[in-house]
């Protein structure tokens, strides 16, 4: 993957870096750990936050967290491992920017491994797990309603993630885990205006076929949503916006 050339980002002037450690103070002048941070940054990416081509300085995330350049650089490794941000010699970390190839190679993955997924699910599922995914599926439809796309970009990946952590296959999970982040870097470059998230009502379609015990069905309906979500992608970059990097990490601190 190629980092800043596909999408090139103007950052907002820095503030003073007098007050670049308020995330330790907020937190009662506690540090994060690596956890927390490679949760905030992960986090801020999938809520279209952080966009492709997004440079990730260790001295400006030190001192926007308040650690220190070491556990930055931890941070950053671990998201590079899950190609979620790409390093460049001499120039440092990017948010990773899938290109048009890479982009078929993800979907092609994801039909793939989450038919399978569902079709697992459906032969084992709980009225439990069928009640919290009808609960999510709700929490997606008024986030459509109140037209507030980066929470229904959130959730619907989200839900995906669900389908995998209960059919019960811990490396299918991690690798969709992985898929998912790519998926969310593909739809901030390549979705279209009118595209909103996963199509309206094949969540649902989708829990109704794994709460009928039907596995092929639920196969089935799955492959033909990700060919849904992949055709209402315009493979056009659009261009990039400016935005202050402090302000899309600081949410929650």
């Amino acid at each position: 993957m190629k980092p800043a050339p596909v999408r090139r980002v103007a950052l907002k002037p820095a503030k003073s870096d007098a007050d670049a450690a308020f995330g330790a103070a907020r937190r009662g002048g506690h540090a994060p750990t690596t956890e927390e941070i490679f949760e905030r940054v992960l986090r801020a990416i999938l809520e279209h936050r952080l966009p492709p081509g997004t440079k990730l300085g260790e001295e400006r995330l030190a001192a926007i967290f308040g650690v220190s350049r070491t556990q930055i650089r931890m941070v950053l490794s671990r998201l590079a491992h899950d190609r979620i941000v790409t390093p460049v010699a001499n120039r440092g970390a990017f948010v990773s920017s899938p290109t048009v190839a890479d982009a078929r190679e993800v979907f092609e993955a994801r039909r793939l491994i989450e038919p399978a997924l569902v079709a697992r699910l459906a032969g084992q599922v709980t009225a439990e797990q069928a009640a919290r995914l009808r609960r999510h599926v709700a929490q997606e439809e008024a986030a459509r309603i109140a037209q507030d796309r980066r929470a229904m970009v959130r959730l619907t990946g989200e839900f995906h993630l669900m389908l995998a952590e209960m059919a019960g296959n811990a490396v299918l999970a991690r690798t969709l885990l992985e898929l998912e982040s790519l998926t969310s870097l593909i739809l901030i470059l390549y979705d279209s205006p009118q595209a909103a998230a996963c199509p309206r009502g094949e969540h649902l379609e989708l829990i109704e076929a794994v709460e009928a015990g039907d596995g092929e069905r639920a196969a089935r309906r799955m492959r033909a949503h990700l060919k849904h979500v992949e055709a209402a992608l315009d493979y056009r970059a659009p261009p990039g916006e400016a935005f202050d990097l402090e302000q899309a990490l600081s949410r929650g601190l």
